[in-house]
């Protein structure tokens, strides 16, 4: 506003003060909004099976992003989950450490964590990573025993994800979902999953994994003006 008025006087003189088209400077400028993130990785034993290691390309992404948010988006906060039959916390120290357990996936009691510590955060901006390699195969029933089928998708497993999946998207928080295995039925899974949260999946495999999370982080938390 400023330079469009000094233009105006500059071209048409105090006395006849008018602003025209010709004397506008328009910016256009990108909105960066702060962001809170929480990152859920799968150590279900899966992520090591069949002679494919895929715990420690998770892991080394993991800390690639966070090392990225500290030094570019200071203002910005991620949390680390793990999830295999529990979900918890864990600190970026630990994570060079993290290893893969005899676990079922309990991609239920991720969400809910990941959703409780998005709740606790000020900014308005959340979102929430999820890299996984299998489906969704425990939950945790409301007597505290473990119900795990690891045959085929379990329609009471998929059913209280993809109610999470709209719980989530209810909070105004997108899940990105970053699939590192190929089997159509999953793909199936991750097709409901991401609907319901009206959110992004990625499906290609290991490759290019932390570009992947690291160009879609750079994308949700910028706004065009």
């Amino acid at each position: 506003m400023t330079e469009s008025l000094k233009n105006a006087q500059i071209n048409h003189g105090i006395n006849d003060l008018q602003l025209t088209e010709d004397d506008l400077i328009v910016e256009e400028s990108k909105h960066k909004a702060q962001m809170s993130t929480v990152l859920m990785i799968d150590i279900s034993h899966s992520m090591i099976l069949y002679g494919e290691d895929r715990i420690t390309p998770a892991k080394k992404v993991a800390m690639a992003l966070v090392e990225l948010i500290h030094r570019k988006y200071p203002k910005d906060t991620i949390d680390i989950i793990v999830f295999g039959d529990e979900a918890w916390p864990i600190q970026v120290k630990d994570l060079p450490y993290l290893r893969v357990g005899p676990y079922h996936t309990n991609t239920v009691a991720g969400l809910e964590l990941a959703m409780d510590i998005l709740r606790r955060k000020r900014n308005t901006n959340k979102q929430i990573f999820m890299i996984t390699d299998g489906k969704p195969s425990c939950v945790q029933l409301p007597n505290g025993e473990f119900y795990k089928n690891s045959n085929g998708l379990d329609e009471m497993i998929v059913n209280l994800c993809l109610n999470k999946a709209a719980q989530a998207r209810k909070l105004k928080i997108p899940i990105t979902t970053f699939m590192i295995a190929q089997d159509p039925y999953l793909r199936r899974f991750i097709e409901l999953f991401t609907a319901q949260n009206k959110g992004k999946a990625f499906l290609t495999g290991l490759k290019g994994l932390g570009e992947m999370i690291f160009e879609d982080y750079e994308k949700n938390r910028i706004k065009k003006i």
